[in-house]
């Protein structure tokens, strides 16, 4: 939490007493160019002002920015706010104060002073923020005085829950009001080719708009039958940027097969309140499967028992009398096809339609596999879908064009081909490698 009279700043490396001299410096500069006057009734103002999405009341530990506002028609030498205690808030600075120079509708210039800093209320009820004191030091008609401008105060009132369930007070589930939520999720290695007694390490990030890092929930529980999972540390940080602080959770767990059977993990739900729409939402951690990618059934990893004596003289007359079938040929056909992980990595590439990924993919298998890729491109109708692929990822899809099938292209590439007897390919066509954008016609 950050604790009252303490002020973090985007920008740690530079101190506070640098940035004092920076505004002492600056506010010499305007006392030289602006010319003495007596200080009239409105010409020094300080306002606080609560941004608040809608006009809507906030909810307990919702953040609420408050934009303080001076306008000082007058030379100013020295300058330090002053705030108040913010009891029954937390609070944090967002980056440094900012001095300019602003336009009066009088059409006089005067000098302006802004700082944002965003609240988190603690309780639901009515509070008040007491007055800023901005104290000046100013040149009063040629005379050096000391004056203190003061905000008004600003009532808060912190709304009471009233949806169906959850809300700042319920323990279940996590209280988490934010402007958005967004989730990583990491293996290392995939969890669909772990075999039993293999261990993955899993690492989630759960990322929030407008909280601090000591909002984010707990580390989500992650168990089911067949597993053994240790749990890591949690890593918590907040990042000051100029529209709010960001809260980063990092969770982590070593997970370990115990079972030779395909498991499946439950996706893992995070309920969260959008501060934007006024709304409950939900934020996911995916399921995943852990085997079932590579053989993982002890009877395929055990050696075969030796075979008998006749069946390796039955199995020598086979092979022996398929050699005779293929002597006189020029040359044998093959079917090709893509391997296994290649075929997994389009089918998981096009179920989240992520075309760039995908054709990354594709060029792996291509690189790997030439004579398929060749195949692939002789015939017209998948050519031309693998040209459309290209346009995709390149950003020259015309507007007209529409979009591309990418399950159904994985699946016709996983289909086997047959290399024919003639070892000349079809000529290539104009079509751009899989490695490189598509060249024109």
């Amino acid at each position: 939490m950050v604790k009252a009279g303490t002020i973090r700043s985007a920008h740690p490396l530079a101190s506070l007493r640098e940035r004092g001299v920076l505004a002492a410096l600056f506010l010499l500069l305007l006392a030289v160019v602006t010319p003495a006057q007596a200080i009239e009734p409105g010409d020094l103002t300080l306002t606080v002002t609560p941004d608040l999405p809608g006009g809507a009341q906030p909810y307990a530990r919702e953040m609420v920015l408050l934009r303080l506002r001076g306008v000082y028609r007058t030379q100013i030498l020295l300058e330090e706010m002053r705030q108040p205690a913010l009891v029954n808030f937390s609070w944090t600075q967002l980056g440094r104060d900012h001095w300019g120079r602003t336009r009066l509708p009088d059409g006089q210039m005067a000098l302006e002073f802004e700082r944002t800093i965003a609240v988190f209320p603690q309780h639901t009820g009515t509070f008040t923020i007491d007055p800023f004191i901005h104290r000046l030091t100013i040149n009063d008609g040629g005379e050096r005085k000391q004056i203190d401008v003061r905000s008004e105060p600003v009532p808060f009132p912190v709304a009471a829950w009233t949806g169906a369930g959850g809300g700042p007070d319920a323990p279940e589930p996590w209280w988490l009001p934010a402007r958005d939520v967004s989730i990583t999720d990491s293996w290392d290695p995939d969890p669909e080719t772990l075999n039993k007694g293999d261990t993955a390490r899993r690492i989630v990030t759960l990322e929030a708009q407008g909280m601090l890092a000591e909002g984010l929930p707990p580390r989500p529980v992650m168990r089911t039958r067949g597993i053994i999972t240790f749990a890591g540390p949690v890593k918590r940080e907040t990042l000051i940027t100029p529209s709010g602080p960001v809260a980063r959770a990092t969770y982590q767990w070593d997970i370990k097969k115990g079972v030779s059977e395909v498991i499946p993990l439950d996706a893992i739900k995070i309920p969260w309140f959008d501060t934007l729409t006024r709304t409950q939402r939900e934020a996911e951690i995916p399921a995943r499967q852990i085997g079932g990618g590579l053989a993982d059934r002890e009877e395929d990893l055990k050696p075969a028992a030796p075979a008998s004596w006749p069946a390796l003289a039955a199995a020598a007359l086979a092979a022996f009398g398929l050699g005779l079938a293929l002597i006189g040929f020029r040359t044998g056909s093959a079917r090709l096809r893509l391997d296994r992980g290649q075929a997994r990595r389009l089918r998981l590439a096009a179920a989240a339609g992520d075309a760039a990924a995908f054709r990354a993919a594709l060029g792996r298998a291509a690189q790997a596999q030439p004579d398929l890729a060749a195949l692939w491109r002789s015939e017209p109708d998948l050519a031309r879908d693998l040209a459309a692929l290209d346009r995709t990822v390149f950003g020259q899809t015309a507007e007209s064009e529409a979009p591309l099938d990418l399950p159904d292209l994985a699946r016709r590439l996983a289909r086997p081909r047959r290399l024919g007897p003639s070892a000349a390919l079809a000529p290539e066509p104009r079509l751009a490698p899989l490695d490189g954008p598509v060249a024109q016609a």
